[in-house]
């Protein structure tokens, strides 16, 4: 960003001691405006800042968290939203939840949105056997991947259709997919490229993304831009994110993701409507659009 210098600073984010080292080096640094863009804030006011909130996962979800996190938030980060100059986050949902979390005006919290990479394009030449739904994300248990799995069981697809998920499946998880008859169905691809991810994208015949809690949900946006259909959760930012360009259906409802898959595998012309919506809703997110907003607050901040 013109007019902004990237300091380097030692140690990782998540390290328990971060906020002294940022509060000691910015007493001694004495920047005119320091911007994080995570959720990391020094103690105190050694000078202006401005940070990023994404969620409030560790606030909302308690069994994410950590005695640790759980302090984090309340002692450093409730301050510190007080404190900066603007607080700058990545969906409605999350701005109005941190307004009411923290007690802050709506005009101290602006959001900035997401954008999607240049990796996730549409692709009509993948035919994948065999038909797979997909799921992208971890195995926490908001991710709501067991309810996914059950879904999946009660749908009867798993005769013709496998469900492939991100990541490695954990040994609770896999007693579970075993306990359906699954083992052989439920595939796990491990990490993988962005570059490899846009082929599972493009490959899939939906993502299906039913958690119980997300900030934003940059999967969804993945899927869409690369012309995926998307089953998603009718909570937290998800309808935000998708707007009337994915299938939305009650997270808890296990019948009803279980309709839903059923439905979008047996419609062709859902999908095909699902792909062109998809892809134009995608079109309104952008990191250029991004990167651009966060610079107008840095600038009115400096």
């Amino acid at each position: 960003m013109n007019g902004f210098e990237r300091i380097p600073l030692s140690g990782a984010p998540s390290d328990a001691l971060d906020s002294f080292k940022l509060t000691r080096y910015l007493r001694s640094a004495a920047p005119d405006l320091f911007f994080s863009p995570g959720y990391n804030a020094p103690l105190g006011s050694p000078c202006p800042f401005v940070f990023c909130v994404h969620d409030l996962n560790h606030v909302v979800l308690k069994e994410n968290s950590s005695a640790l996190k759980r302090a984090y938030y309340r002692f450093v980060m409730k301050p510190a939203l007080h404190r900066a100059r603007i607080v700058l986050t990545v969906s409605e949902f999350a701005r109005s939840s941190i307004c009411e979390w923290a007690g802050l005006s709506s005009a101290r919290v602006l959001n900035v949105g997401n954008g999607v990479s240049e990796a996730f394009l549409p692709s009509t030449d993948l035919q994948s056997e065999p038909p797979y739904f997909l799921y992208v994300g971890n195995h926490k248990p908001h991710k709501n991947f067991d309810r996914l799995v059950e879904a999946f069981a009660m749908s009867g697809l798993s005769q013709d259709y496998v469900l492939k998920s991100t990541g490695l499946g954990n040994p609770a998880l896999m007693r579970k997919i075993d306990g359906f008859g699954l083992t052989h169905r439920v595939w796990f691809t491990g990490e993988v490229t962005d570059q490899a991810l846009a082929r599972l994208y493009q490959g899939a015949t939906a993502l299906v993304l039913v958690s119980l809690y997300e900030g934003f949900g940059l999967p969804l946006l993945e899927a869409m831009s690369c012309g995926t259909p998307v089953i998603t959760s009718n909570v937290a930012s998800m309808p935000e994110v998708v707007g009337p360009a994915a299938v939305q259906v009650d997270p808890y409802d296990i019948e009803a993701v279980s309709g839903a898959m059923i439905r979008v595998a047996g419609d062709r012309n859902l999908r095909l409507r699902l792909r062109n919506l998809g892809i134009e809703r995608a079109r309104l997110y952008s990191w250029d659009s991004t990167a651009l907003r966060i610079e107008e607050a840095l600038s009115g901040c400096a």
